[in-house]
């Protein structure tokens, strides 16, 4: 105590150098080396992802989807018979003609099948019996085969089982449902290929007919 009044300064002094070494013992480890103390703070942002694009598409250029049967042969086939044949109805009745704006039975049947390019022999409608092919029971109603009536004396294209179409005296190239005056008068059916249709032997050694009044005196009511 005397010590300290006679040096006031000298016990400020020593009391800073102990609380100094104290300062330094309580971040040094425990082996004497000072320990490094990071205060910087690390920020981390999110990944901003960048927007995803897609490539435009210009559907008004794509093709019209087409089903199986309209790209299958027979069905590109059917669609342009049809076509034809529509482009018909409506034409007069005139004997002995194969259009454009008249046509008798077998006339109207030669040149719709003409105009898809099949083509065959042009004759009166039992000619066309003698030179194709019957078709299979399922098939006498399928679109597209021939339907003979009355003694094979008049003919016309099936549409389906519910009628057919030919050029008839009264009301020339029409649509016919098979009712019953029709369907008592069946005589049967034949089939057209479609890749070609040459006329069979038998149909080579005919003589051609020369009055066709005789072989289709009657196409329809």
């Amino acid at each position: 105590m005397i010590v300290c009044k006679l040096f006031p300064r000298l016990f400020v002094a020593c009391c800073a150098l102990g609380l100094a070494s104290n300062a330094a013992a309580q971040t040094n480890d425990f082996d004497g080396r000072p320990r490094v103390v990071l205060t910087n703070k690390v920020t981390v942002k999110p990944i901003e992802k960048a927007p995803i694009t897609y490539p435009a598409t210009r559907i008004e250029n794509r093709a019209p989807v087409m089903s199986a049967a309209e790209r299958s042969l027979p069905g590109r086939f059917n669609t342009q018979l049809l076509t034809a044949i529509e482009s018909h109805l409506g034409s007069s009745y005139h004997f002995n003609t194969t259009g454009p704006d008249s046509f008798d039975c077998s006339g109207f049947v030669w040149r719709a099948y003409q105009d898809v390019g099949v083509s065959f022999q042009r004759g009166p409608a039992r000619s066309y019996w003698a030179t194709f092919a019957p078709p299979p029971k399922e098939e006498e109603f399928k679109f597209g085969t021939l339907v003979f009536f009355s003694g094979l004396t008049h003919v016309g294209i099936v549409a389906d089982e519910k009628g057919f179409y030919h050029s008839a005296r009264h009301g020339g190239v029409v649509y016919s449902p098979f009712n019953d005056y029709w369907l008592s008068r069946i005589d049967g059916f034949r089939r057209v290929p479609l890749d070609s249709t040459p006329l069979n032997e038998k149909a080579r050694a005919k003589k051609p007919a020369t009055n066709l009044q005789s072989a289709e005196d009657e196409d329809g009511p």
